[in-house]
């Protein structure tokens, strides 16, 4: 009875539910990234992205006003201040002054220096350091403590992200240089392809079955194996290792499974609508801008949205066919290589250049989503 005309068959919520939990799934480290993004170091090592919205409890290390801030008062010499910033709350639930031993004292407890005199610390913070006899040195003394702490979120990640550093060395130029491959390398072998496929789709010419073998074996030619005689063909010609490089190599690469694509998606279009055009006098050129295109777009969105995301990703191609003026290859993912070298304990920093990194693929994916379903329905990716 599930096939009753008005009701939705059984089988038809449990593909929409599974879709849903796969989605969810797909999504969830993206949302961790995105969370993550704006909080600090000392709240993504406490607990994870999950946790950002209670309080938390950080082990931190903050140094005490130095000799200079000291006052003498009844004979005894007295440093007092404030471990936390105006802006930050937080509730110390114990403290210590050796590394060895974080949790000592309890807030309004004292503690012998080592070199002399007492300090006192409570719950929110407010130390009072007191020596009989001057205190010396240049640094203040380092203070331990465990505190709870409430959320905390930043656009300083973002900030840092895309402005700091040079104008040529910046996340924000990554970016762009990202854009600049991506985009002309998205375009061209979609060009290219659908004149292909529709040439090995509809016209007829000696060698055609040949051709479309030659096409299909090409996609198993592994992109490692091409890179260095390429490389070596760009040398040679005069291109180098530039954009005009890189966008080739992609178009290269990607060619091959867009003409399968798009020639396994342009045969299966109505064989009456091609030939009523050709015989209305239309040439090959007009039914293949008037009616081929317009009728396999949703094959060719399906197509773009793969070559954006591989290309956006990609960081072996770029490494080989792409070195800037400095020496550096420019895009993205370059870049968040580079930081892992460089910051690997600044999470808060490698999680917004990751989330950065992924917006946009997100953002084009998603805009796109029902051509791609059309697409995928419709045979376009077999």
């Amino acid at each position: 009875m599930d096939n009753i005309a008005g009701q939705k068959s059984t089988l038809t919520w449990v593909v929409h539910i599974s879709v849903a939990l796969l989605v969810m799934l797909w999504l969830f480290p993206t949302v961790g990234l995105f969370v993550s993004s704006f909080r600090t170091t000392d709240q993504i090592v406490t607990g994870g992205w999950w946790k950002a919205l209670f309080p938390a409890e950080q082990n931190l290390t903050i140094r005490a006003d130095g000799p200079d801030a000291q006052k003498l008062v009844n004979d005894l010499y007295v440093i007092e201040g404030q471990l936390f910033a105006d802006d930050f709350e937080a509730e110390i639930s114990s403290w210590g002054i050796s590394s060895r031993d974080i949790n000592a004292f309890q807030p309004g407890e004292t503690g012998e220096l080592r070199r002399g005199g007492t300090i006192t610390v409570d719950t929110l913070g407010n130390y009072r350091l007191e020596n009989t006899v001057a205190f010396e040195g240049n640094r203040g003394q380092r203070v331990f403590v465990t505190a709870l702490t409430p959320p905390e979120f930043t656009l300083a990640n973002y900030k840092h992200v895309l402005f700091s550093g040079t104008a040529s060395d910046s996340m924000g130029a990554a970016f762009m240089a990202t854009l600049t491959v991506t985009i002309p390398a998205t375009i061209i072998p979609i060009l290219v392809a659908a004149f292909a496929a529709y040439a090995l789709a509809w016209m007829e010419f000696p060698g055609r079955a040949l051709l479309i073998a030659f096409v299909v074996g090409l996609l198993v030619v592994p992109l490692q194996l091409a890179l260095i005689p390429l490389l070596k063909l760009h040398l040679n010609i005069g291109i180098g290792k530039g954009y005009l490089g890189v966008w080739l190599a992609h178009t290269g690469f990607g060619l091959p499974l867009a003409i399968y694509l798009l020639r396994n998606y342009m045969v299966g279009l109505p064989r009456d609508i091609i030939e009523n055009a050709r015989v209305d006098g239309a040439t090959e050129f007009q039914i293949f801008i008037k009616i081929i295109l317009p009728l396999s777009f949703p094959a060719l969105a399906s197509f773009a949205i793969f070559q954006f995301l591989w290309t956006w990703n990609d960081l072996l191609v770029a490494k080989v066919f792409l070195i800037d003026a400095t020496g550096k290859t420019t895009v993205m993912t370059s870049r968040i290589v580079e930081m892992l070298g460089t910051r690997g304990g600044d999470w808060e920093i490698l999680a917004t250049a990751a989330f950065v990194s992924i917006s946009v693929p997100l953002v084009v994916f998603f805009s796109m989503q029902r051509y791609l379903v059309r697409g995928l329905l419709a045979g376009s990716v077999k």
